[in-house]
């Protein structure tokens, strides 16, 4: 008897914190019970990305989206829904705005602006089941670049989609694979950077929980053209439940003959192996990555030789990270046309975000290039928490600036987030309400990257210590005008001379605050030169801020 239903229960780390794990064994043990096993199947997916309503169930085919499922629900979504065709009422999606209930995933505000691209299989198949990848086209386009492309064209088809890496930096995936690929040597290799280190982030994590097959094969079409026979995926053991999906589709793909010698009868040949990382911010930066490999210091090198002239082992090395790999597959099927069709002219396809923060829908989500952030905030993440206002939202975690109310309507790409002081980063996207203090919220972050600092060059290493320190005396009240000013050069220096771009990037939260909050750093200070105020005016006109020429 074919199955009628497929109950799809999100698995990501998320859900499976709000008991989504317990949903499952109830969902499977009331199936039992009533004698359903063979019409009704439940279905351990990824993240769906709909996280503040997490667990979240959906029944195929009915396309009926259930929200904020807890174990005992299990029992009516059976005996209802399964077996009586009635839906569930009390757990469907109610929609604040309209004060309407809706029970399609597709008909939700949170979903409708968004393209899934990269995530285009979490919450829609089994991570852990290598056929429900193929039957939803997995590996065909490892297959056509094997069977049907040089690895010229593949360059080439990588390039011409306009595919920037989503790690941070944005370089184009296409050069870079081009110039490992020139590269003259017997031995070659091709990295997964899976540190994902910034806090409040959790793309990469999702996408390899949900879809990791994606990555893998992306990776094998990638050492196809750059010519390497090895891959590594290097990943914080902080994500257990990732590299257990990992190491599962890694041996599925080796038994199906995916990953292994003269895969779909070639001469090629790829296999791929695990490195654990210890959870070093600075790790995300390749060459730190790669050393940490080697088992050295998790420290940056200086540049050049860039990886792609010698990197691991003091070969060729390409690296990419999760998101970058997960776009792989549907450009080589879907060519490079359909994907620079999407986004803007610099910035093309979709980025994934992880929204957090004062919003009300805290999530994952995945947009074309050149929304804008009210669109992101207002329309996709329901507004802010409580009525509160909108105050700010940082991009780039750490890394990144603050933006204010003046830029909602900015385009998110590369060089127009860059151009009001921030940056795309990996994806971190958190959100800031008028109960947030912004000086508080730059001490925080310089923290955690002076703990991050390895300590290699002492303008970080020294810089970033001495600027929490300033913030930090400001922000117990006894700081003055000349720290303000010491803070401001301290920032430029630290962003101008670093090694690397934790360093060069750690100043960007003072910066940004400086320049749009100065207000709130004024309220903390003791202007022991001129107690009625007027030298902090004047220090503020000093400032000469990233974004200013």
């Amino acid at each position: 008897m074919a199955t009628r239903s497929n109950i799809l229960v999100c698995g990501g780390t998320g859900c499976l914190a709000s008991e989504s794990d317990k949903v499952i064994k109830n969902l499977e043990l009331i199936i039992k019970a009533r004698g359903y096993e063979n019409e009704a199947r439940v279905i351990r997916t990824g993240c769906f990305g709909f996280c503040e309503k997490g667990p979240i169930v959906k029944i195929e085919p009915d396309n009926v989206f259930y929200v904020m499922v807890g174990p005992k629900d299990a029992k009516d979504i059976v005996d209802e829904h399964i077996i009586k065709g009635r839906t569930v009422d009390r757990l469907l999606y109610r929609e604040p705005k309209a004060n309407e209930i809706i029970n399609r995933q597709e008909d939700m505000p949170f979903y409708k602006k968004q393209l899934r691209v990269a995530l285009r299989n979490c919450g829609l198949i089994n991570p852990e089941d290598i056929l429900e990848y193929i039957a939803f086209g997995g590996y065909e386009a490892l297959g056509k670049a094997l069977t049907s492309m040089t690895r010229d064209q593949v360059v080439d088809e990588v390039k011409r989609s306009g595919l920037r890496g989503r790690g941070g930096g944005g370089f184009p995936t296409g050069i870079k694979w081009e110039v490992t690929k020139k590269q003259d040597d017997n031995e070659k290799f091709i990295i997964c950077n899976a540190d994902e280190g910034d806090p409040g982030a959790f793309m990469d994590r999702s996408i390899l929980e949900g879809d990791p097959h994606s990555v893998i094969e992306a990776m094998a079409i990638g050492g196809y053209a750059i010519g390497a026979s090895k891959g590594i995926i290097y990943i914080r053991a902080e994500y257990p439940l990732a590299i257990s999906r990992l190491n599962t589709a890694l041996n599925q793909a080796r038994e199906q003959g995916l990953l292994g010698k003269n895969i779909f009868g070639s001469d090629f040949s790829f296999d791929i192996n695990i490195k654990y990382g210890a959870g070093a911010f600075v790790c995300g930066e390749e060459t730190a990555l790669i050393n940490s490999c080697t088992g050295k210091r998790g420290e940056p090198n200086y540049k050049p030789p860039y990886p792609a002239e010698k990197g691991y082992w003091g070969h060729p090395t390409c690296v990419n990270n999760v998101e970058t790999f997960a776009n792989i597959p549907q450009i080589i099927t879907r060519g490079a046309d359909w994907f620079a069709s999407i986004g803007t002219e610099k910035s093309k396809g979709t980025k994934v975000f992880a929204l957090a923060g004062k919003v009300k829908n805290v999530g994952l989500v995945e947009v074309p290039m050149g929304i804008t952030f009210r669109e992101i905030i207002f329309d996709i993440g329901g507004g802010i928490q409580g009525g509160r206002k909108f105050k700010a939202v940082q991009t780039g975690g750490p890394s990144g600036g603050v933006i204010t109310e003046q830029y909602l309507d900015t385009p998110i790409d590369y060089d127009s987030l860059i151009s009001i002081g921030s940056m795309m980063g990996s994806g971190g996207m958190i959100v800031m309400d008028e109960t947030d203090n912004m000086v508080k919220i730059a001490k925080f972050y310089l923290e955690f990257t002076m703990d991050e600092s390895c300590g290699r060059c002492t303008p970080c290493r020294i810089g970033t210590k001495r600027m929490y320190e300033i913030l930090d005396k400001i922000t117990s009240g006894k700081g003055t005008m000349a720290d303000i000013d010491a803070l401001k050069q301290l920032a430029y220096m630290v962003k101008g001379s670093s090694l690397c771009g934790l360093g060069q990037t750690a100043p960007n939260p003072v910066i940004s605050t400086l320049k749009h909050f100065w207000e709130e750093y004024m309220a903390f200070i003791k202007d022991v030169d001129n107690p009625r105020g007027e030298g902090r005016h004047i220090a503020k006109n000093k400032i000469k801020f990233a974004t200013e020429k």
